[in-house]
This record gives structure tokens, sequence and C-alpha cells, in this order.
């Protein structure tokens, strides 16, 4: 029996490949898009059966290629670009993909645990997996509600294990392929390398300078709460996958450039000091962004601490540190 990862050489993906191969799985397929070729880097330390293109995994699956050898599907894959206009290629790459391989996942009998995301709640304040606080600010949320929308519908008719994870601010090892989408904290780190300083946006929404606040996760605590739902298959829903803390974006850009003062053998400075000293700059609001963009996200933990997930998550202080120090700082 095979465990299938799409989007295997994306942040998520790769991050559950590296997680199944530490328990000593290695009869895995994964399916991606290599067009950005740099992402097979992702992949390199990691132990797989199979690659399979994601329009080949789909021809395949449409042939019965892989009929009852499939034990899992987590379904990482999908176009991130929350900035992405194309409304057809959104919808075609994330809403019907993963219609297409919810409905093989019915009918091989597969655990299916798939990627939504919080941009399904678009400008709101409550965080909360529920209909009345979904709005979505832009089309990449959307696609996602609306499969969310199809899970929710179709759940009396489930007969396996569905599970849909509302992704908060992820950051951590295996996102150098993703660009401008990457994470603050990659950004940050690659600023302070290059220039001795971070930039981040000025107020906004009524936030002071680099003080929006977000639900920052490390991807390390994302893989481990994949693995534990397919360690209990009897579990289904739509969980938020945060830490149910939001922390100021000021938070991150001081955590990142402490630890790169650590490493230069200096002390750590408070952030007014950072920000006295020019080490953190803020730079004005994008145009762009103005009416698309989350100020505020704090992921409402409640259902999945409910469903007994009881492990603690990553502060920023320690997540971040641990990312710089242990994947970007060796790169």
């Amino acid at each position: 029996m095979y465990i299938v990862v799409t989007g295997a050489a994306g942040l998520i993906g790769s991050n559950i490949v590296k997680a199944l191969n530490e328990r000593g799985i290695t009869n895995i397929i994964a399916v991606d898009n290599l067009t950005r070729g740099d992402k097979f880097r992702n992949l390199v330390d990691c132990e797989i059966s199979d690659y399979v293109d994601k329009h080949e995994f789909l021809a395949r699956i449409r042939a019965h290629a892989y009929d009852r050898r499939i034990k899992a599907i987590f379904h990482e894959g999908a176009c991130s670009d929350t900035m992405e206009h194309n409304g057809k290629y959104m919808m075609e790459n994330n809403y019907q993909y993963s219609l297409d391989l919810l409905a093989f996942a019915k009918e091989q009998g597969a655990q299916f645990l798939y990627a939504s995301s919080a941009a399904v709640y678009g400008g709101g304040t409550v965080f909360k997996e529920e209909r009345a606080h979904e709005d979505p600010l832009n089309v990449y949320g959307y696609s996602k509600f609306l499969f969310d929308q199809v899970v929710r519908q179709r759940a009396g008719d489930q007969t396996v294990q569905v599970v849909g994870f509302r992704y908060f601010n992820v950051y951590g090892p295996r996102e150098g392929h993703k660009g401008r989408m990457a994470s603050v904290a990659f950004h940050h780190f690659n600023q302070y390398r290059e220039s001795g300083k971070v930039r981040l946006f000025e107020g906004r929404d009524g936030y002071p300078d680099g003080g929006q606040m977000r639900d920052f996760v490390s991807v390390k605590d994302v893989a481990k709460v994949n693995l534990w739902f397919f360690d209990h298959p009897d579990i289904s829903g739509i969980f938020n996958l945060g830490t149910g803390r939001a922390q100021p974006f000021n938070d991150v850009a001081t955590a990142v450039v402490n630890t790169m003062r650590e490493l230069e053998g200096k002390e750590p400075m408070p952030t007014g000091e950072l920000v006295k000293a020019g080490i953190i700059e803020y730079v004005t609001f994008p145009e762009a962004l103005i009416g698309k963009y989350q100020s505020f996200t704090q992921a409402d933990m409640g259902k999945m601490r409910a469903a007994g997930y009881e492990a603690p998550f990553l502060s920023v202080a320690d997540g971040v540190r641990d990312y710089v120090l242990n994947w970007l700082h060796s790169r």
C-alpha cells in the first residue's frame, strides 16, 4: 500500500514526506508539478517510491492504475498565491483537482487529508470553523472555501476519513522556492543577511507599524498534526491549524534579527531599540493589497483540541529561532 502526497515538493508536502520518513515510511508516491524545477531540492533528503507529475497522476487514477493500492492521500498541492487573479486557473488547480482526488479517495477507501486555508475567513475577526465567519477576500480563498463547502455537504455520505486543515501563516524549512509568497521569517532572514536590516509594512487598518497580527505556525507543527490525524482515521472534519495565538509581524522580525545577532556573538535587542537603530524599518503599505489583506488572524483551536490533539505549538520566538539556526543558517 502506498501513501500519496500531492504538492510533495512544496513547503508542507515535503515536510510531511520527511515526517513520514522519520517513521520509517518510504512507500510514498510524490505528486507535484516541477515546472518550477528548483523545488526538487525539497525532496533530495527524502525517501520516496515514485515521483509522478500531477497531470500524469490524474491520468493514472482515471486508468485505475492504483486500484486498492493507496492507503492515504495527503493533498497539499495547490496554487497558494493570494495575488493570482486568474480565477479559471485557480479553480481548476485548487477546486476541481481536489474534487477529483476526493472522489478517488472515496472510491478506493483511502484516508483523505487536505489543505484548506485561513484565507476562507477573509477580513473577519472570528476564526471559527463555521459558515457565518467565512467571507474570502480573493479567488484563492474562494477556491478553498468552495471545496470546504462540498466536503461539508457530502459529510454524511463519506465512508472514509476526510480531514481539512485551515492553515494559518505557515513558516519553516523547505519554503525557499515560494519566492514572494514565502514567509516573512524567510524574507527577513535574507534581508538581514544582505543589508543588516529587515522591512515591514507600515501601519494599516488601525494597527501600528509592523503591528498587524497573524497566527504564525511552524511547519513542524503542521506536519505533526497531519500525522496525528493520519493515526486517528476515525476522526473527520474541517479544523483550524494555527497556534491559537496572534502575534505582530514585529515579533517575527525581532526573532529573526536576534537569532542572527546570537550567531554574530551580539546581545539581543527589544523591538523598539531595533527600530531606533534602523535595523527594523517600515515601508509603505502596497496599494495592491488594500482591501485584500488580513491584518489580523487567530485560529480558534477549540475544535481541534476537542478532537483530542493535545500537543503544544511552538511560539514565534522558539519556532523562528529553530528555523534560522537549524535550516536557514545552514544553507
